[in-house]
């Protein structure tokens, strides 16, 4: 994901399921100045890297960061680690699957400091005792969060610090798709054989099987699920290839027409060519929302308190809007893009794919943890793609 992202300003984002009063704790827990005579940093591409603010002080050497591949931009990672001179070590997963699976089953799941997870993994990720309750005085910078974005994460944001948001719906390309998808449903249409590409995701493209049929994106009724399951085998000659690292590289490419894709990426789809249009399905998008949280056997939490606070930094923060454009919840990261780099900030707030209308995140369906109907959804989703 690499261009600008958008976000609805305040006044047009504000509805009933966004709203939220959020208390911003100030205390700032070990931070010294910056010394008079430290140098700039800057990373091999050239970007200028922001000094921390506030600096925390902190005595490890490394950090372990386990996150979505194509999801931070790499001046970011680099930037943290010239400014507090410290090693960042990167790894990276495609799904939320697969990090539960390395978190709670791998052979060592006490290496990271800093993992990813997206809506309902936050839940079950806490609810197996992988995530530990965050110190929020230790993050003075969630200030820079918008309060009416935040009501989306309710209770999560006791173990993650936000980061992005927006939809999973369908893109296709306009001068290919003789008859545009309007619908979930359309996409088994015989004349798109072949022709998609989908995220590796199990909970979406159940999702969309499931409100194809009229059922909750959350059931846990096995019936439920085994229709869906018999309507997703259906769909499989439909899709071409399953990409949830770059599901937009296929398209832009000519290889598929059209995608089930997160927001982010049909919005940099369309940025290379014009002709993909983005489709809000009329049963309704998929919501997402995501965020990082720091594991209970972290070996440098001292650092991941740090790392989540530079990347609330709003100077630093904007380079989402430009690397990997979703829907941003920082209000300092917007109000930074719009005073210093406004063609970034008009074009994120400029689209309706990233700045996206209120109404189709209030038709939109939240992805909740299933609770012990979970190893069902994967079975479902292992026997639909052998």
């Amino acid at each position: 994901m690499e261009a600008q992202r958008v976000i609805r300003t305040s006044s047009t984002y504000v509805v009933a399921r966004l709203i939220l009063v959020t208390v911003i704790l100030w205390g700032i827990a070990g931070c010294s100045p910056k010394p008079a005579d430290e140098k700039q940093h800057v990373t091999s591409s050239g970007f200028t890297c922001p000094e921390p603010n506030p600096r925390i002080d902190f005595e490890s050497k490394e950090i372990n960061i386990f996150t979505w591949t194509e999801y931070i931009p790499a001046d970011i990672l680099e930037c943290f680690g010239l400014v507090y001179g410290v090693k960042v070590n990167t790894d990276y997963f495609s799904s939320n699957e697969e990090l539960n699976a390395k978190m709670t089953f791998g052979k060592d799941t006490t290496q990271y400091d800093i993992i990813h997870p997206s809506d309902y993994m936050i839940k079950v990720l806490a609810r197996e005792k992988v995530l530990q309750d965050l110190d929020q005085n230790k993050l003075p910078n969630l200030k820079n969060l918008d309060p009416e974005l935040l009501k989306a994460y309710g209770d999560t944001v006791r173990y993650i610090v936000p980061y992005q948001m927006g939809t999973q719906a369908i893109v296709y390309n306009s001068s290919t798709v003789s008859n545009p998808p309007t619908s979930w449903a359309d996409l088994w249409s015989p004349e798109y054989k072949g022709r998609i590409v989908a995220v590796d995701d199990s909970r979406v493209l159940i999702g969309a099987a499931l409100l194809t049929l009229g059922y909750d994106i959350n059931t846990t009724d096995p019936g439920q699920l085994k229709q869906a399951k018999e309507k997703l085998i259906e769909l499989m000659p439909n899709i071409k290839v399953f990409d949830s690292d770059s599901p937009k590289t296929p398209l832009i490419a000519g290889d598929v027409d059209l995608g089930v894709v997160w927001n982010g990426e049909a919005f940099l789809a369309q940025r290379e060519n014009p002709d993909f249009q983005y489709a809000f399905p009329k049963e309704g998008s998929i919501i997402f929302y995501d965020g990082m949280g720091i594991p209970k056997n972290a070996p440098h939490a001292d650092a991941s308190y740090a790392w989540l606070n530079y990347l609330l930094q709003g100077d630093v923060n904007w380079l989402t809007l430009v690397d990997y454009p979703y829907t941003n919840p920082n209000r300092a990261a917007l109000d930074f893009a719009k005073q210093n780099h406004k063609d970034v900030y008009d074009a994120y707030i400029s689209s309706p794919i990233t700045n996206t209308p209120a109404q189709y995140f209030l038709q939109g369906h939240n992805v909740e943890d299933v609770g012990d109907a979970l190893p069902l959804y994967d079975e479902i989703w292992t026997e639909v793609k052998q």
